[in-house]
């Protein structure tokens, strides 16, 4: 065989080689970093450059001394071979005779969870380490309950600097035997645990003599032999759309239409009878093209363009599945949630929830309970920080295809989206439909909006006045409302005192119970509306994403949003009630403007300076503006 035909088989075996994607996790200074810079320099898989910067790298940043620092090879922030810690996931790509990788390197502190959550959510496998003197940590106990939860069902246990405890089996036996308890009570079924010292090379490509008591593989031998199950190249396909390929005047074939997107299970091929949902238009594909051109058949793991027989309207978002084994549609649900955002998560606040190709609305109607990591027990919760997990329920503004994510991670997975500055605050798993999207339907009225609006002469509006106690929210739209009474029109003022006592007594003022409060007033607020009322809302409402929430309810111009615009100090001289003072002296908790924050609109419709004018005449501004004056 010639040079070139050798050139030319060895790229066809390493083309079709298996792709594995595994994580190393833990707690910090277990020797992560440490142990993907040995394994990559021991099985010889950098080059030259890489080489002579390693070793540059270690004389100036190492901890070695003049020995090669390993972890160097992963920790590339400034901050992390400063600290000597692992901030970000770093990924790296190396392959072997038998297999292809991708190994994401996750940071080890608490602080940094929500990243370790990252890099497991596409891996197939964990490598957890512990360090040998320490046994296992709660870091050890979060990160193998976060990989649980994300669907990864094969973990190697890597006992770390073995060296530094004598190589004693004793000490490897009992770690193993409490990880390997931890683990099948998570559900983590296939479970290899390695002694090793990665700084040495013990057992990390060869097995070492070090260990003569232990028969098992090395860390390389096993990720080059385990085999892991890949359940989606069976059973119906779905095709999450996320680009529409339409004709143009460029388009030989003008009534082109493909619908491309990566195929995350099954099987496409011509012919195939397809459902697109959540519509539930059927149809059958007429041609698949992949990358190259037309092909036979698109699989797993594959991009694809499907061109259909029949125009019917296919959106991005949208799954085609097999009509013979299509995914569930639903708008609530049971789910897991990894919290990451720096606030809080609080039941009733709105945020965007991102499956797939697919935005939605979204709201976490209910937490049931949060995680306690350490021994995996439900803990009653109100809320959730950073880090926590906890199991809620969720509605959606919309119906979405979905699947449980143990049966498929491409629409069983989701991110939360927070709706004001667009961070990623949350990373969840669906488990399961709480209501199927078809068993309820809006039932239609033949009396809609608009024909009451007619009969009473006015445009429903929602006036919602919103700023501190004491600002004169309530005076201002009573006010109003006697004014509307004069000319004749028909509103209603919704009160925030007069509400607790009825709709609202069961709600207190923490910061959760504030969410439900105004998502509740929110609702029938726009049921008023929706008889032909002008509904004046009276409430401090003190947080922007719930204001926003509540605007999201109305149609275009319905909603004006009126800050009542008064100083701290000149809402406590007014202060009648005598609240700011009892807050100020710490009998009550949660006051707005004293340990309860208030955010101020930033782009009100309305802004009524108290401080300039009088409730008379900025109650009048307000009449104009509902009567277009």
């Amino acid at each position: 065989m010639n040079v070139e035909a050798n050139i030319a088989e060895a790229l066809r075996k390493h083309e079709h080689k298996d792709l594995l994607r595994f994580i190393t996790c833990g707690s910090v200074d277990d020797g992560k970093s440490t142990l993907i810079g040995r394994l990559l320099y021991d099985s010889k898989r950098l080059f030259d450059d890489q080489l002579a910067a390693l070793a540059a790298d270690s004389r100036r940043h190492g901890t070695q001394g003049e020995s090669i620092d390993y972890a160097l090879l992963l920790d590339g922030l400034a901050a992390e071979r400063e600290q000597g810690i692992t901030i970000d996931v770093a990924y790296r790509f190396f392959d072997t005779e038998h297999r292809k990788y991708i190994v994401a390197d996750c940071p080890g502190h608490e602080q940094y969870t929500r990243n370790m959550a990252t890099g497991a959510s596409t891996a197939e496998l964990a490598v957890v380490l512990v360090d040998a003197r320490k046994g296992l940590l709660v870091q050890t106990r979060r990160h193998t309950y976060i990989a649980a939860l994300l669907g990864i069902r094969h973990v190697v246990l890597a006992v770390n600097k073995m060296d530094l405890v004598g190589y004693e089996q004793p000490v490897f036996d009992a770690i193993a035997d409490e990880y390997t308890e931890l683990a099948h009570a998570l559900g983590i079924a296939h479970v290899q645990c390695v002694p090793m010292s990665a700084l040495k090379g013990e057992n990390l490509v060869h097995r070492g003599e070090a260990t003569p008591w232990y028969d098992g593989p090395s860390l390389l031998e096993y990720l080059d032999n385990v085999q892991i199950e890949r359940p989606h190249a069976e059973g119906g396909f779905r095709l999450p759309v996320q680009w529409v390929q339409r004709p143009d005047r460029r388009d030989a074939e003008r009534d082109f239409r493909g619908y491309a997107g990566t195929l995350v299970a099954g099987r496409a091929k011509p012919g195939d009878a397809v459902v697109v949902l959540p519509s539930g238009r059927r149809s059958r594909i007429a041609r698949v093209l992949g990358p190259e051109g037309e092909v036979d058949a698109a699989v797993a793991g594959q991009a694809a363009m499907l061109v259909l027989e029949d125009e019917i309207d296919v959106s991005r978002g949208d799954v085609i599945a097999s009509a013979e084994d299509a995914p569930e549609v639903a708008d609530q649900f049971a789910a897991h949630v990894l919290w990451m955002g720096d606030g809080q998560l609080l039941p009733g606040r709105s945020y965007w929830l991102k499956l797939g190709t697919r935005t939605v609305g979204a709201t976490v109607s209910a937490l049931k309970h949060k995680v306690d990591i350490d021994t995996q027990a439900p803990l009653a919760a109100t809320h959730l920080a950073l880090n926590e997990v906890g199991y809620c329920n969720i509605a959606l503004d919309q119906a979405i295809a979905f699947e449980p994510y143990a049966r498929n991670r491409a629409l069983g997975g989701f991110i939360l989206i927070d709706r004001i500055d667009n961070a990623t605050v949350a990373a969840g798993t669906l488990d399961f439909a709480l209501r199927r999207a078809g068993n309820l339907h809006w039932q239609h009225i033949d009396v809609d909006k608009s024909t009451r609006a007619r009969s009473l002469g006015q445009s429903p509006r929602c006036v919602w006045f919103t700023g501190l106690s004491g600002s004169g929210k309530s005076t201002i739209a009573n006010l109003v409302d006697k004014r509307l009474h004069a000319l004749g029109k028909h509103a209603f003022v919704l009160d925030g005192d007069n509400v607790r006592h009825g709709l609202n007594r069961d709600l207190g003022f923490t910061d959760e119970d504030r969410v439900e409060n105004l998502r509740r007033v929110a609702e029938v607020a726009k049921l008023m509306t929706d008889a032909g009322l002008i509904v004046l809302v009276s409430f401090i409402s003190p947080f922007r994403t719930e204001r926003r929430a509540a605007r999201a309810l109305f149609g275009e111009g319905e909603f004006i949003e009126a800050f009542v615009d008064t100083p701290l100090a000149v809402a406590e001289q007014r202060d009648v009630k005598g609240l700011y003072a009892k807050a100020r002296r710490g009998e009550l908790p949660h006051f707005t403007g004293i340990d309860s924050p208030y955010e101020a609109p930033e782009a009100p419709e309305m802004r009524l300076d108290t401080a300039m004018e009088s409730p008379e005449a900025l109650a009048e501004r307000v009449v104009r503006r509902l009567l277009g004056e």
